[in-house]
């Protein structure tokens, strides 16, 4: 039979075949079906939906032509750097006045007080009081001008930043001071910068400055102005040094009184002088400029665009310090868009409270509370079964990250997660990283437990803030994503470490608009940092990733940060520890995903015996150095010295090993020049190092 006639001869069921068929099916059986087609229905109009990246994830970046192997965001349709997002907003003064105006003068700072709801403060106010405070210092004879330094010295609240938009308004240039600096440096930062006035919060930071004033440290600075309630005390210790002590409500007054019409700054002017607390030495002032923030800002937004756009609805919780520029440039995000930025109490104890209270949207965090956070969360599965269905429910999770879907309405959300979501406030949507790497375990597990959009970045003060973002849908870790818009990046030969640009390895050197202008009156250390052709050299060592992503693999110096940000010179605390009569050999060790450092200590053969018999401890060379109390003593005699030659407390080792045998030429762990050889430390170690952190957890 041909192949016609056998299609000739097929018979197809009419509708009125099917219907007979359908009228014969047991009641059940129907009652089956039509479940079936209910549910099939339900999932295709509810199933997750993978977010569609911006660009080919497999090629991240592309080549910059005649760029000596640099890359740009492959978000860019030219070689061109990005400079601004919106064409009215140039300058940080001008992101204030596009958040009034999509606000409708809508909700701007807010603050609140134990066990109360958040006040709010209206963008219209925030401009009134930003010109009553620079109108004031315009009053009292300071120039609207980038060279005129103010200095603020307090925590984040909405006083920080309605005297830093008052800078602003008036093209004045704003110098943060922090604690963590220490007395000596503040003192270096107000006379370099010939700073005159600094806004304080409280009293006792008041003190602190006029204590400097007192012994001579500070000649220059003339007037304090206080944000908190004072007593005449102060006052009168202040007139007797030659330091005005004001309050903030009485500059505005004065500023009222004396209204001046904004003298709003031009994109290249300074905005911050961002002092970087340095590892050995003063601290130096990296100069950045409005354009430098402006063009930061317009990066993140440019990468997010697709996925993410803010609007006066959303609501940032601001705790990481304002003094860095990650914590600026996130504000200037939140601002330009209309929307709110509600400040924490001021004690990083409540801010799980504060964060029930504000429910914020945009969350933005550093290592150290990730890790926390992830201890908190696998501590609380205490028994096998509740720790199997958490890491069930995250690979679950996790295997839709991979596909690209986030969200946070999945079974395993409303099962295991929904808890962690309910502590961060319930609504957050977007968190970013940065300071400091992270671990990608911890990442990817609070990702999928989030289920919000989490991005990871790295920079420097140096390049404002960020120069590499991860780009929306690809939600995988262990890299810092692709070049920001803002600028390109390129890796160089360090030939004395093997790392050669041309197998894709090299120290990270950044160019771009979002590049300081240098340090303030430091050639020498500009120098340093910016080459002449204007690239800024990190020191650190990166590697391009197939897809276009850079991972950053090790530190040209012997510099690291810890999990908190700080940098660490292990070289300058083995130099103060080394002075111990016990010892005779030291290696201090930390990592950015860890908070404190550890130490390997070789005991000195001909002293520690007479050491330790002071100290009532007996028994041999070996024995000591296995002797649980005996290392505490040693640790006790480093702590000691540490705080005599002016560690900082991070600089301080936490926990030490004690080992018998001196780090040699002959067993790899010198150099001949008799220089301790790090990296093979770290490896001959490792056993010991991991024991330290994982006894030693924070």
């Amino acid at each position: 039979m041909q192949a016609n006639d056998l299609f000739r001869n097929l018979r197809i069921p009419e509708l009125g075949d099917f219907r007979q068929y359908v009228r014969t099916l047991p009641t059940n059986t129907l009652m089956g079906f039509g479940a079936f087609a209910a549910l099939t229905t339900y999932w295709y109009a509810t199933r997750p939906k993978a977010l569609k990246p911006p660009c080919d994830l497999a090629m991240q970046s592309v080549e910059v032509q005649g760029g000596e192997g640099a890359r740009r965001s492959a978000l860019l349709d030219t070689d061109e750097v990005l400079t601004y997002y919106y064409d009215d907003v140039r300058t940080i003064y001008d992101i204030f006045q596009r958040g009034a105006r999509v606000s409708n003068n809508g909700p701007c700072l807010g603050h609140r007080k134990p066990n109360q709801p958040y006040e709010w403060i209206s963008y219209q106010e925030v401009l009134d009081r930003g010109e009553y405070v620079g109108s004031a210092l315009l009053h009292r004879g300071f120039k609207p001008s980038s060279e005129q330094l103010i200095g603020i010295f307090a925590q984040n609240r909405p006083e920080w930043t309605i005297v830093e938009l008052g800078c602003y308004t008036y093209s004045m240039v704003a110098v943060p001071l922090y604690d963590t600096l220490g007395a000596e440096a503040i003192t270096y930062i107000i006379n370099k910068g010939e700073i005159s006035l600094v806004f304080c919060d409280t009293p006792e930071k008041a003190k602190v400055l006029l204590s400097n004033v007192e012994k001579g440290d500070t000649p220059v600075l003339k007037t304090i102005v206080l944000m908190e309630p004072f007593d005449s005390d102060l006052v009168e210790r202040g007139q007797k040094c030659g330091v005005e002590v004001i309050s903030l409500k009485d500059i505005e007054n004065e500023g009222k009184a004396n209204r001046v019409a904004p003298k709003p700054p031009q994109p290249e002017d300074l905005a911050v002088i961002c002092f970087t607390s340095g590892t050995t030495g003063n601290p130096k002032g990296a100069m950045i400029t409005h354009k430098n923030i402006v063009s930061n800002s317009a990066s993140f937004m440019k990468v997010t665009e697709s996925l993410l756009t803010l609007n006066t609805s959303d609501i940032h919780i601001s705790y990481l310090p304002l003094a860095h520029m990650f914590e600026r440039l996130v504000q200037c995000v939140v601002i330009c868009h209309g929307a709110r930025i509600g400040y924490f109490q001021g004690d990083i104890r409540l801010l799980m409270d504060d964060l029930k209270a504000l429910q914020p949207t945009i969350f933005p965090v550093v290592p150290r509370l990730l890790n926390r956070m992830f201890d908190k969360i696998f501590g609380q599965a205490n028994t096998p079964m509740k720790r199997w269905m958490l890491e069930f429910a995250s690979k679950r999770k996790e295997a839709e990250l991979r596909s690209g879907v986030i969200r946070n309405n999945s079974f395993w959300d409303k099962l295991i997660f929904h808890k962690v979501q309910a502590s961060l406030g319930g609504k957050v949507r977007l968190m970013v990283t940065g300071a400091a790497p992270v671990s990608p375990t911890v990442l990817t597990f609070l990702r999928a437990a989030l289920g919000c959009q989490f991005y990871e970045g790295y920079g420097q003060t140096e390049c404002t803030a960020g120069c590499s973002l991860t780009i929306p849908g690809d939600w995988t870790a262990g890299h810092v994503g692709a070049p920001m818009p803002c600028n390109h990046l390129k890796l160089v030969d360090v030939a004395e470490m093997n790392y050669f640009a041309a197998k894709g390895e090299g120290e990270v050197c950044i160019k771009g608009s979002n590049v300081f202008q240098g340090y303030l009156k430091d050639d020498e250390k500009t120098a340093e940092a910016l080459d002449e052709h204007g690239w800024l050299h990190t020191g650190d060592i990166g590697k391009w990733l197939p897809n276009g992503t850079l991972k950053i693999i090790d530190r040209k110096k012997h510099i690291f940060k810890l999990a908190q940000g700080e940098y660490i010179a292990p070289e300058k605390i083995e130099n103060v520890y080394v002075r111990s009569e016990a010892v005779a050999q030291v290696f201090v060790h930390g990592e950015s995903l860890q908070a404190f450092l550890v130490g390997i200590v070789v005991p000195d053969p001909e002293n520690v015996m007479n050491w330790a018999k002071k100290r009532r401890f007996e028994g041999s060379y070996e024995d000591l150095c296995k002797n649980k109390d005996f290392k505490n003593a040693v640790l006790e005699d480093f702590l000691k010295l540490g705080k005599e030659s002016g560690l900082k407390s991070f600089e301080q080792v936490k926990d030490i090993v004690l080992y018998p045998e001196m780090f040699s030429v002959e067993n790899g762990l010198l150099t001949p020049t008799l220089k301790a050889k790090r990296p093979e430390l770290r490896k001959y170690f490792k056993t010991q190092i991991e024991e330290l952190y994982a006894n030693n957890k924070v």
